[in-house]
């Protein structure tokens, strides 16, 4: 007992230095290779102030570094969503997507490209705006349809609202890229993951929004782990069962507006990764939620670096090596779990 209570204590320390590592790995791996001293020397100027000139210099801070930051940053928020939904909905099945809002997002990201649709006056006009509105639409649509049907806000009522939704949106989606024209291949490119274009300023809206999102959830954690027995136990405790699962739920769906928002849907990150957590460093969410994160940040920056080289110079989606990666994963998860319980 010591041993293991031991062994879970030291999972997350681990889980950082491979996370640095992986990072490293992939800021310096690419179609053009940097050498790490060369790449430590440039970040290390840098965050010094100093003046950076080069061709190694230009890729590593106007493209690499901001794009691997995303891909990290987006792989534990999404990672981070999935292991408060199942939690929550004591669903293995539950991931960030659950309740309808990335559909919602990818709607709204697929008409901006589509029909040249901006916000007036938002610095962040275009694709990443309309995503994170119709994020926002989606869930006050979705949290009004499952308290007017159903106002004991049921895990059951939740997730069927959340897969109608899901329908619906991607219905309207093929009505709106029948429309597009010429612009379906790029529409086609960032509905199944794409962190190519990443950006500083969207590195820095992701990193805020998985900052707060993940305060919020960990100190709900003692809820999660009432919830992942049961809501008649959370209630059982005293814990307000319908304020908390509001806030996870809203919590969830504007961190997952956002990630859609910046790299278009990416799938499995957020229903394999705890899974992956869980089984390293058991179901206790106070270890399963930071665990997580690092576990999805690792993954989605293996899967970036796979989609980036392994066909160079055609690039992969990412969504298309995460989907391969985690159909298969899921599966030996599936059957490793189903066999420890014989």
């Amino acid at each position: 007992m010591a041993e293991s209570k031991l062994t879970h204590r030291l999972t997350i320390p681990l889980c950082a230095v491979l996370l640095a590592g992986v990072f490293l790995l992939c800021v310096c791996a690419g179609s053009v290779a940097i050498p790490l001293g060369e790449t430590l020397s440039v970040i290390r100027r840098a965050l010094l102030g100093e003046e950076v000139t080069g061709s190694a210099a230009a890729i590593l801070l106007r493209v690499r570094l901001p794009r691997v930051c995303c891909v990290a940053l987006s792989g534990a928020a999404l990672s981070l969503c999935g292991a408060a939904m199942q939690g929550l909905l004591r669903n293995p099945l539950a991931d960030g997507s659950t309740l309808g809002v990335s559909a919602g997002a990818s709607l709204g990201a697929v008409a901006s490209l589509a029909f040249d649709l901006t916000l007036p006056a938002v610095p962040m006009a275009g694709t990443m705006a309309m995503a994170m509105l119709f994020a926002f639409l989606s869930l006050l649509l979705i949290l009004s349809l499952a308290f007017t049907l159903d106002r004991s806000f049921s895990t059951h009522s939740i997730i069927l609202i959340g897969i109608i939704f899901s329908m619906f949106a991607s219905a309207l989606m093929s009505l709106v890229i029948s429309f597009a024209g010429e612009k379906i291949k790029s529409i086609t490119f960032w509905t199944i993951g794409s962190l190519s274009g990443a950006s500083w300023q969207q590195a820095g809206i992701l990193l805020a929004a998985l900052c707060l999102a993940s305060l919020v959830l960990m100190r709900l954690w003692r809820e999660l782990n009432a919830f992942a027995v049961g809501e008649e136990n959370a209630r059982a405790v005293g814990i307000s069962v319908r304020a908390v699962k509001l806030t996870v739920l809203i919590v969830v769906s504007v961190l997952i507006g956002v990630c859609v928002s910046v790299g278009g849907t990416i799938s499995f990150v957020g229903l394999v990764m705890p899974h992956i957590a869980r089984m390293l460093v058991g179901p206790n969410h106070r270890r399963l939620l930071p665990a997580s994160m690092y576990a999805g940040a690792v993954f989605l920056l293996l899967a970036d670096l796979a989609a980036r080289t392994l066909l160079s110079p055609i690039e992969l989606s990412i969504g298309v090596v995460t989907s391969l990666v985690g159909a298969v994963a899921f599966v030996w998860i599936f059957r490793a779990t189903k066999g420890g319980r014989r």
